[in-house]
């Protein structure tokens, strides 16, 4: 179980003007904008970070992720294309030029910042079946294209719910018990993986994509993921072929009307291929006859 760590934004719990406005309004503070993470009701659920077990955060919404003023597309547009260059929103493209004449940038498309691109299916005849969440363009001081990357944004998914908690909270009460809430770590497998191998081997294909994929989540699903994949992973070095997988998490305890920061925590880069055999051929299995014992304890 785990219970709510930050709330639109703001720790649950925070008195303050900006925290008691992003509720009333349920704002979020990294978008500038109402929360789109929706419960099934449609209704804003505010939550961003949750406590595992009431001791460790697990970022649960992706936006997240996008703190700092979409941070983490700068870090990798430094990585992917060096330092300095200013990103720009691909209908905003011809004007920078204009104004900026000689002046390299990166085009973003990405949801609201003009819109995503769609990878093919395969089923041609259905058209278009997966987004990616982001790309990168590097023009040059021509304004031609030189290179692009892919990016994709996960948090973790959860079950159960934190409904009392979050009705607590919004009426400006606190919150002593553990929600029913928890984190659903299967989603890297049943999700997660297959998305990053189909994308990855489709952008393998694409001879401007130098680098390939990156993936941008919380540090404890970089941890599971890597448990997956087989522990210590060999790294290499971005190529068309490769996975750079970047972790973040949330930063210490911050006084009232302030936000958590959102701190780098390390990254690797693996194959697409790595990934693959990992979830065809898993490791790290249970004990041999696990089933049988549990059957027999039932028994």
């Amino acid at each position: 179980m785990a219970r709510i760590l930050e709330f639109f934004g703001y720790d649950p719990n925070d008195q303050s003007s900006d925290a008691a406005r992003a509720r009333n309004q349920k704002e979020c503070p990294f978008l500038e904008s109402t929360c789109t993470k929706l419960l099934h009701d449609s209704s804003p659920s505010g939550a961003c970070t949750v406590l595992q077990g009431g001791e460790r955060p697990v970022i649960i919404c992706p936006i997240r992720l996008y703190a700092n003023g979409y941070q983490i597309l700068r870090d990798v547009a430094t990585q992917a294309f060096g330092k300095d260059l200013e990103l720009v929103v691909a209908s905003e493209a011809d004007l920078f030029r204009r104004k900026h004449p000689g002046n390299a940038c990166v085009v973003v498309f990405g949801q609201r910042w003009g819109k995503e691109l769609r990878l093919p299916s395969r089923d041609v005849k259905k058209g278009g079946a997966y987004f990616i969440d982001w790309i990168l363009v590097h023009l040059d001081a021509r304004g031609e294209m030189t290179s692009f990357v892919a990016i994709e944004v996960q948090s973790i998914d959860t079950t159960g719910n934190y409904r009392e908690e979050r009705l607590s909270y919004l009426a400006g009460k606190e919150f002593d018990e553990m929600s029913t809430v928890n984190l659903n770590w299967e989603n890297v497998n049943k999700r997660i993986m297959p998305q990053l191998i189909y994308k990855g081997h489709v952008l393998r294909r694409e001879p401007l994509c130098h680098k390939g994929l990156y993936f941008i989540c919380p540090k404890p699903a970089y941890e599971k993921l890597a448990t997956r994949l087989g522990g210590d992973l060999d790294e290499i070095h971005p190529h068309p072929g490769s996975v750079t997988i970047i972790w973040y998490d949330v930063g210490p305890a911050v006084p009232e009307g302030e936000i958590r920061t959102l701190l780098y925590q390390g990254q690797v880069t693996v194959t697409t291929d790595t990934i693959a055999l990992a979830f065809t051929a898993p490791k790290n299995l249970p004990p041999h006859r696990v089933y049988e014992k549990a059957i027999r304890n039932e028994l």
